[in-house]
């Protein structure tokens, strides 16, 4: 089949994966650089949490896509639909075909909303809300203050998903707001999280621990949220373990998390994995896709074992052009992914927890001066105004 044009390295997804390797590539001396990316808007969905918990604004994490793509790039605005890695194109919504030497596969993540009974539902209800989305994060907030009274549920789904902090995160952020306006006492707080404990460190675990009990917070272990009756105000709890707590539990609000997976064009292409969540299978050291050399992939569509976080990308963005670079050289791939995560847990208003970590789960912390196991001020800091300025000055622009 005829290829609309040709391009020799070419980017599936404009968001922080796609944006950033394309900047990094151009600064490093590539030329020929495209980027397959539909929406006229880029998100810093970093700081949803901080929208759904009344201390930042939606407004403040949006910005022109055209505003974060790089000037020497190749912006093509047209949607990824399939791949065809035998002939290396890409097939776009609208039929047209572009050819590669070097394919970059970041598509982001997919929201998977109807694999819960009833959430798709339950969003257009007053009483549910989620900060998973630009335009739905200010309804937390919304829901978070009308909320004097009764029975506040935070869920958390199975499988991986983008930030698995952010669940837990906006629960401590309301219980901080309603701590502070005096109804805490009269609020009945549950997190249901999948997971055997708080988080996968024990150190750290034991701190979360701390914040949920100072705060009442009741938590269900190895626990799910199959289902939601908004009308009758209750969730169905679904046992995963043997600390599951299966049955029922009303509320008088819910924060939803929807079940998470790689977009389905994704799941049905060669390059999946090939299973329910059928992520783009790739070396989870050098992103080199394990059937197509000539293919890498980062960031949350990638089938790399580590959380799904924008940190993850920062470290897995100079592996990945090192390793294109040598690819397209001849030469041994050199770069090196270790799993580098990092998920910054806020526990109040002003204070967060830093957890840093790699595949191993040893704890890799940037600033050794402060104990990262537990929550500190000056984090709270970093997560409001430092980061956000690096995100959309220094990482976007290939610079950090």
């Amino acid at each position: 089949m005829n290829t609309t044009a040709h391009h020799k390295i070419l980017i599936v997804g404009g968001g922080t994966a796609g944006i950033t390797v394309a900047a990094r590539l151009l600064r490093a001396g590539e030329t020929d650089v495209a980027v397959i990316e539909p929406s006229a808007r880029h998100y810093y969905q970093a700081m949803w949490t901080l929208v759904g918990g009344g201390k930042a604004k939606a407004a403040g994490t949006e910005r022109p896509e055209a505003s974060v793509m790089p000037k020497k790039a190749i912006w093509i605005k047209n949607s990824a639909a399939a791949f065809d890695p035998e002939n290396n194109a890409v097939e776009c919504a609208d039929g047209a075909r572009y050819g590669y030497d070097v394919l970059v596969v970041a598509p982001g993540i997919q929201l998977d909303w109807d694999r819960t009974d009833g959430l798709p539902e339950a969003m257009d209800t007053s009483v549910v809300a989620s900060n998973y989305g630009f335009e739905l994060a200010p309804k937390t907030w919304e829901l978070i203050q009308a909320t004097t009274s009764g029975s506040a549920v935070f869920m958390m789904p199975s499988g991986p998903i983008k930030c698995a902090g952010a669940p837990q995160k906006i629960a401590y952020l309301a219980c901080d707001h309603w701590r502070k306006t005096g109804v805490l006492k009269d609020i009945d707080v549950h997190l249901v999280l999948p997971t055997p404990r708080m988080f996968g460190i024990p150190a750290i675990a034991d701190s979360l621990d701390k914040v949920a009990a100072n705060y009442g917070i009741t938590v269900h272990t190895e626990s799910e949220i199959t289902e939601i009756d908004a009308d009758a105000r209750k969730v169905t709890i679904s046992s995963l373990g043997p600390s599951g707590d299966p049955g029922t539990l009303g509320f008088d609000m819910l924060h939803a998390v929807p079940r998470q997976s790689a977009p389905d064009w994704v799941k049905s292409s060669p390059l999946s994995t090939g299973d329910a969540m059928g992520y783009v299978e790739v070396d989870k050291h050098t992103h080199q896709h394990v059937r197509y050399p000539n293919v890498f992939s980062l960031g949350d569509a990638g089938s790399t074992p580590n959380s799904k976080t924008g940190a993850a990308i920062r470290k897995q963005a100079p592996v990945v052009v090192e390793n294109i670079r040598a690819f397209l050289g001849g030469r041994p791939l050199p770069g090196r992914y270790d799993g580098y995560a990092s998920c910054p847990i806020v526990t109040s208003g002003h204070d967060m927890l830093l957890a840093e970590f790699n595949y191993d789960f040893e704890i890799t912390p940037t600033f050794p001066g402060l104990d990262p196991t537990v929550p500190h001020r000056p984090y709270w800091f970093l997560k409001r105004y430092g980061l956000p300025f690096m995100y959309w000055n220094l990482m976007l622009r290939g610079l950090a």
